[in-house]
């Protein structure tokens, strides 16, 4: 009998592995952006989903958690989980992905 749940592998997750590769560290809706630009187009809760579940299996690491202050819809602060390469990860390279972010730079307000 096979292993009940869902399959650990996930084509969704080692797209987001294969941006996190290329752009070094950014956030969910940073991400996401990315994502529905060169990839076939999955909702935000899937990312960060996958994102959550990368954390879990090792795959995708925390970098840092910054509260950052703006004029946003909601209010005044904006809370950002920065995430980068795990031990775990393990991409592949995406020659459209690559020349897709050469072309467009993302903003990654890290500093």
């Amino acid at each position: 009998m096979g292993k009940k749940g869902r399959p650990l592998a996930s084509q969704i997750r080692q797209n987001v592995l294969e941006i996190l590769a290329q752009v070094n560290s950014g956030y969910g809706y940073q991400i996401c952006k990315i994502y529905n630009e060169v990839f076939p187009k999955v909702t935000q809760r899937s990312v960060y989903y996958h994102l959550k579940k990368g954390v879990q299996i090792g795959e995708i690491k925390v970098q840092q958690i910054k509260l950052e202050q703006g004029n946003y819809s909601w209010g005044d602060k904006a809370e950002k989980i920065y995430y980068s390469l795990g031990e775990k990860a393990a991409p592949k390279g995406h020659e459209g992905l690559k020349s897709f972010l050469e072309k467009n730079k993302p903003e990654n307000n890290q500093s």
